[in-house]
C-alpha cells in the first residue's frame, strides 16, 4: 500500500505565514538580539497581534487550545477520518519560525510552552480561562533536571486553594509569559501519581523572579529562575482532574510531553533545515555538484557528507509530523513523541555542527548565522527530556516494561 507524504492543502496558509514571518521579521534580527541577551524584541508585539488574529480565526496553528476550540467549530467526522488540526498546525508553525530563529520563536508572546501543557490536559471550563493566556512551563529544579517524577515543589490543599512552595530553574519566557504553569505534587507520600500541574499568573503573592541565566544559545529567550513561596492560588488553577489515581500513575501529567515533545521536534528540524539550505547554497557556489542520481561514494566528500545529513533531516521531518498527526487523531503517541524527539535533537545537533566544519572558516565566524545555529541547536536536544531520557522512554514503550523494571 502506497504512503502519501504530501501535507493536506490547508495546511499550506499556516505553512506561508509562518514562513513569511520567519523569512522578514526573524532573520533580519536574528544576530541583533544574540547579541544583546535578553533585550525584548519589541518587533514580536506586531507578529503575535497577527496570531492572535489568525488563531481566532482558525488560520493558523496559534493558541493554547491546541485547536481544540475550532474542532469544535467542524462538523463531526465519521469514524476512521483523518483529521489534521491544531497539534500538527503547531508543529509545522514552529518549525517554519524555527527556520528563521528558534530563539525568536520561543519568544513570541501567547506562543509558550506552558500554552501546550494546558492544551493537554485543562478541562473546556479552564480552557475559558486560561485559552488565551501566555503560559510559561516550569518544571526543572535545582536539584534534578529530566526526571520529571523527582518533583520536590509541593502545592498544599487549604480551603479552596492550593498553597505552592519550591523553586523552578531554566524556565523558558519565565519573566515574560503572562503565566506559569506550575508542577508540584499535592502529596508527596503518594509518589508521582500526585504531582500536577497548576496555573499560576507570573505577577502573583508569593512568586518571586530569582534571576534570568546567561546561555550557550537561543539568547534572545529569557530563562528564568523562579521561586514560590507560600504562593496562594484557587483550586480551579489546578489542570485536569485533581484525584491522585495511583493507578494511572504519572500518566496524566505526562500526556503535556505527548504534545510538547512533537513541537521540539520541530523546532530542531526547522533550524537543521536552514543550516542544510545554506550548506547547499555554499557548497554549489563552490562549485561542488550534488547528484542524486550517482552513489554518493562516487562523489567530492561534502556532497556525500551533505546527503548523509539531509537524508537524517527527512527521517526527523516524516517522525515529527507522524506524531503530530497521531495526538491529532487521538491516537497514544507517547512512543512516537519521544521518537521525533530524540531523533530530531540528535540530527539537529549534527547537521548544525558538521555544516561549520564543512565551511571552515566561514562557519565559525558571525559572517553567517551558522555558528548561531550551532550553539541554538543544543538546547533542542536537551529541553523536554534529553536524548538519555527519550530513549529510556521508547525502550520502555517497545519491551513493555515498567519505569521500575527499566530504570
Amino acid at each position: 500500500m502506497a504512503i502519501n507524504l504530501e501535507l493536506p492543502r490547508k495546511l499550506d496558509t499556516t505553512i506561508d505565514q509562518a514562513h513569511q514571518a520567519a523569512a522578514q521579521i526573524f532573520r533580519p534580527i536574528s544576530r541583533k538580539y544574540d547579541l544583546r541577551e535578553h533585550a525584548y524584541p519589541i518587533e514580536l508585539d506586531t507578529l503575535a497581534s497577527l496570531y492572535d488574529g489568525l488563531s481566532a480565526a482558525g488560520a493558523a496553528g496559534a493558541g493554547a487550545d491546541g485547536g481544540r476550540s475550532q474542532e469544535k467549530k467542524q462538523p463531526a467526522k465519521a469514524e476512521g477520518t483523518v483529521q489534521n488540526g491544531g497539534n500538527m498546525q503547531s508543529v509545522l508553525n514552529a518549525l517554519e519560525t524555527s527556520w528563521g530563529d528558534v530563539g525568536l520563536m520561543l519568544t513570541i508572546p501567547y506562543q509558550g510552552l506552558g500554552n501546550a501543557a494546558i492544551a493537554a490536559v485543562a478541562t473546556d471550563d479552564q480552557l475559558k480561562d486560561f485559552g488565551k493566556v501566555w503560559a510559561a512551563m516550569a518544571i526543572t529544579e535545582p536539584s534534578f533536571g529530566s526526571d520529571s517524577a523527582a518533583v520536590t515543589a509541593t502545592a498544599t490543599l487549604d480551603g479552596d486553594d492550593y498553597v505552592i512552595n519550591g523553586e523552578k530553574i531554566f524556565v523558558t519566557a519565565g519573566s515574560r509569559a503572562t503565566h506559569i504553569v506550575v508542577w508540584a505534587s499535592v502529596d508527596k507520600s503518594a509518589g508521582r501519581a500526585a504531582i500536577k500541574s497548576f496555573v499560576v499568573p507570573r505577577e502573583h503573592p508569593g512568586v518571586t523572579i530569582v534571576r534570568l541565566e546567561h546561555k550557550l544559545g537561543i539568547r534572545v529567550s529569557d530563562t528564568a529562575v523562579i521561586r514560590f513561596e507560600d504562593c496562594r492560588i484557587p483550586k480551579s488553577h489546578l489542570l485536569g482532574s485533581p484525584e491522585v489515581d495511583t493507578k494511572k500513575g504519572f500518566g496524566g501529567v505526562m500526556q503535556t510531553f505527548d504534545n510538547t515533545r512533537p513541537m521540539v521536534a520541530g523546532m530542531a528540524v526547522g533550524v537543521a533545515r536552514a543550516a542544510l539550505e545554506e550548506l547547499r547554497r555554499i557548497l554549489e557556489d563552490e562549485g561542488i555538484e550534488i547528484d542524486y542520481d550517482r552513489p554518493a561514494a562516487d562523489q567530492h566528500a561534502a556532497a556525500a557528507e551533505f546527503i548523509r545529513l539531509e537524508s537524517d533531516w527527512e527521517a526527523s521531518y516524516l517522525h515529527t509530523m507522524r506524531a503530530a498527526w497521531m495526538a491529532d487523531n487521538k491516537q497514544p503517541n507517547s512512543t512516537e513523541a519521544s521518537m521525533s524527539k530524540a531523533k530530531a535533537g540528535r540530527t539537529v545537533t549534527d547537521i548544525t555542527n558538521k555544516t561549520v566544519e564543512l565551511v571552515g572558516t566561514l562557519g565559525y565566524s558571525e559572517r553567517l548565522l551558522l555558528e548561531k545555529w550551532a550553539r541554538d541547536s543544543k538546547i533542542l536536544d536537551i529541553f523536554e527530556g534529553t536524548q538519555q531520557i527519550q530513549n529510556l522512554v521508547i525502550a520502555r514503550r517497545v519491551l513493555n516494561k515498567s519505569s521500575a523494571e527499566l530504570k
